[in-house]
């Protein structure tokens, strides 16, 4: 663990704050914040308890915790306005319900003549504890995302639409590698970097509070983990 890497990780998250505009803000030289970041020199306890307030972090987290585990699997984390649309879900509660849910939404791509469908996934929160505990399974929503010039004839998937919504993002490289460590990751460094920048998460009713999607670029696989914000 290093506080100065931790809190070089903090200063980058708060909007890519530069060692500049943190030194302003605790009223000392760039030099000093440099100095605390390369772990040559240690804030005072009045600073640290200024930094963990302005980051909005505990001291124990921001002394005894890595806070940077797992940085180099994630990219470009940013605010994003996600545009209006319209989808139908599947939702599944198996020991596998990811891939049970994603097939079925595959399937209905498929059989709607989607050639390259456009699916996010999100947990589905409705399983019992007998069911999570006895026979170790959860629950996975799957949905596709539909073309705005579609008609939907099946009467026997109803479409929903999500309004348009501002949602922090994170984008994984890779996340198949450690998906239990890596995913899990993403979405507590989204809500590090909410914290810090002062994001509320949005709750409402008609929108998804939070949702992953997957693709492939140039052979390279990727995630884009979605947090709505107020």
């Amino acid at each position: 663990m290093s506080l100065g890497k931790n809190l070089q990780y903090l200063r980058k998250m708060h909007n890519k704050m530069t060692q500049e505009e943190l030194a302003e803000k605790m009223q000392v030289s760039r030099q000093t914040v440099s100095k605390w970041e390369l772990d040559t020199a240690y804030p005072e306890i009045n600073k640290l308890t200024e930094l963990c307030e302005y980051f909005s972090c505990s001291m124990d987290e921001f002394v005894r915790t890595d806070m940077t585990a797992c940085e180099d699997a994630y990219s470009n984390i940013r605010i994003e306005t996600v545009e209006e649309f319209s989808y139908i879900r599947y939702a599944v509660i198996s020991m596998e319900p990811e891939e049970d849910a994603i097939r079925h939404v595959n399937e209905w791509a498929n059989s709607l003549g989607i050639p390259q469908p456009e699916v996010i996934g999100w947990d589905f929160p409705f399983a019992s504890q007998e069911q999570i505990n006895v026979f170790h399974m959860h629950g996975y929503a799957a949905a596709l995302i539909l073309p705005p010039d579609l008609t939907l004839t099946d009467e026997t998937a109803q479409i929903l639409t999500q309004k348009k919504q501002r949602y922090a993002a994170i984008t994984i490289k890779f996340p198949s590698n450690a998906p239990f460590h890596i995913i899990p990751g993403a979405y507590k460094t989204l809500s590090t970097y909410m914290q810090v920048n002062g994001c509320k998460h949005c709750e409402e009713k008609d929108v998804l509070s939070c949702y992953e999607k997957e693709y492939t670029i140039d052979g390279i696989d990727y995630m884009d983990v979605y947090i709505a914000v107020s």
